[in-house]
């Protein structure tokens, strides 16, 4: 049982995630009884919450009538290494990205969205699977590296099971879940794949962390020496375009903006460089450690967004916007150049910059406009949802780890209260309400409350001993279900 102080947390907490509204399956509600129902004084629409001095500025929002909509089209989008704060809607100062912020306008804005890891591939694991990184093996690379693992083509996927239910499905951009012969998403439940298969690579050559050649179609090299980006761009705006038949469709758009190397396009000359680097067998051309700026950041990142707002409005010149949900999220905390402000740590730690996210979803034939939620939500939940959302049922020999958010989104319905847990080597984290517990690599236990210190610098350890002691129990609970990682790994 929670303990008296994580439950004080939870009665105390800011609550804004109960200013969300939504409209309900199937039922026309009038805008003044849907805002009584959750307690809302009825308001005009506001504007989009404005970060204020690096916080969310968070405020309620009238309920609108609700529409019969059939199962969603799924767009899912990953940027790649984007920090917490590096959209201009969570605070970034210098970066401007009005497409995303309009995205985000345009649905519910989330506060406290989390990764399921603190890199890449676990991360892709948790999202596709549904279940902690740490339950499959591959899932234990931190992230994949070589050939050595990947997602088994047996377990099943969001992509297989809603592919079950009947959805077209597609994966456009970075993969990062193992490489061929063995891996790969079309033996993973993706109808279609173009994209890369490793964790990065250099954005006009297309050459990988091991010097090779990585952009396929489907399992066989495809030649296109433009933009990477830009390319990805333009098979996600045709896919959406797309005359499905009555299928809906699952798009999982994993860009690697703006991941390293730094290299905005236009940027020829340091794209050769890298390149006669990479040739010569060193693997720093492609991690850029020399390279990059403030600015460079900047322009990948805004260049993220246009892309973003390209697919976007091919989605509504194909007539199924209102039908489509459309979510955005970072596939982990922020590297070298992001704005974490005021999170510590960044990407590969559990300090809240390695994990929590920007994330933001639409559905214009569901969900009302012009919301912003706090409920602490991870990967593996937006899993859970989706299946949900498409009718698709998880295999019972696969249970999920993630919580099905559709009754909260839609019926206004508090998901049961649970715990967060992430693992990484050396590190262990796990969130409860407010709550959150960490142990660092030098092996201390800490305990912060994220209401009143995100940036984790009040230790309340020795101030809250029982709770430490409960979540740590709760932790290592979760810890002894998983996989233990390689000896010497």
């Amino acid at each position: 049982m929670p303990s008296r102080n994580a439950n004080n947390a939870n009665n105390q907490s800011s609550g804004s995630d109960r200013s969300l509204t939504r409209r309900a399956f199937g039922t026309a509600v009038g805008a003044t009884a849907a805002t009584a129902a959750v307690g809302l004084p009825a308001a005009a629409p506001a504007a989009a919450a404005e970060p204020v001095a690096g916080r969310i500025q968070e405020r309620p929002f009238r309920a609108a009538r609700g529409k019969h909509a059939r199962r969603p089209n799924i767009l899912f989008i990953l940027g790649d290494d984007l920090g917490w704060a590096d959209l201009s809607s969570y605070g970034s100062p210098n970066i401007h990205t009005p497409n995303l912020d309009r995205l985000g306008r345009q649905g519910v804005r989330f506060t406290d969205a989390y990764s399921g890891s603190a890199t890449c591939s676990p991360t892709r694991f948790s999202l596709y699977t549904g279940r902690y990184p740490g339950r499959t093996k591959g899932g234990l690379a931190e992230p994949i590296a070589d050939r050595s693992a990947g997602l088994e083509p047996t377990h099943p996927t969001l992509a297989s099971l809603l592919r079950g239910a009947g959805y077209a499905t597609a994966l456009i951009g970075k993969w990062h879940c193992g490489y061929l012969p063995d891996y790969s998403p079309t033996r993973s439940g993706w109808d279609e794949f173009f994209g890369n298969f490793g964790g990065a690579l250099e954005y006009y050559s297309k050459l990988g962390l091991g010097g090779e050649y990585d952009l396929y179609e489907g399992d066989a090299e495809y030649k296109d020496l433009r933009y990477y980006t830009r390319i990805l761009t333009e098979r996600a705006s045709e896919y959406v375009q797309r005359d499905h038949g009555d299928r809906p469709w699952l798009l999982n758009l994993n860009f690697t903006t703006p991941h390293w190397p730094w290299i905005a396009e236009g940027d020829t000359a340091e794209s050769a460089e890298i390149v006669r680097r990479i040739k010569e067998g060193g693997l720093g051309g492609l991690f850029h450690a020399d390279g990059g700026s403030i600015e460079k950041y900047k322009q990948m990142v805004e260049d993220l967004d246009r892309s973003v707002g390209e697919v976007l409005k091919a989605l509504k010149r194909s007539g199924q916007e209102e039908d489509t949900l459309v979510f955005f999220a970072s596939d982990n905390g922020g590297e070298r150049f992001s704005y974490q402000w005021p999170l510590s740590g960044n990407k590969s730690s559990l300090q809240e910059g390695g994990i929590r996210v920007p994330a933001v979803l639409r559905w214009p034939a569901r969900i009302d406009p012009h919301q912003v939620s706090d409920l602490p939500v991870f990967s593996p939940d937006w899993t859970a949802t989706l299946l949900e959302l498409g009718g698709a049922r998880p295999d019972p020999a696969y249970p999920l780890d993630g919580v099905g958010l559709a009754g909260y989104l839609l019926r206004g319905e508090r998901p049961r209260e649970r715990d967060l847990f992430w693992r990484v080597r050396g590190e262990r984290a796990l969130r409860r309400g407010d709550w959150k517990y960490y142990r660092g690599k030098g092996g201390k236990d800490q305990l912060f409350q994220l209401a009143h210190d995100q940036r984790e610098q009040a230790d309340r350890a020795a101030a809250e001993p029982e709770l430490l002691a409960e979540l740590r129990a709760s932790w290592e609970r979760t810890d002894a279900g998983l996989l233990p990682y390689p000896t010497g790994s």
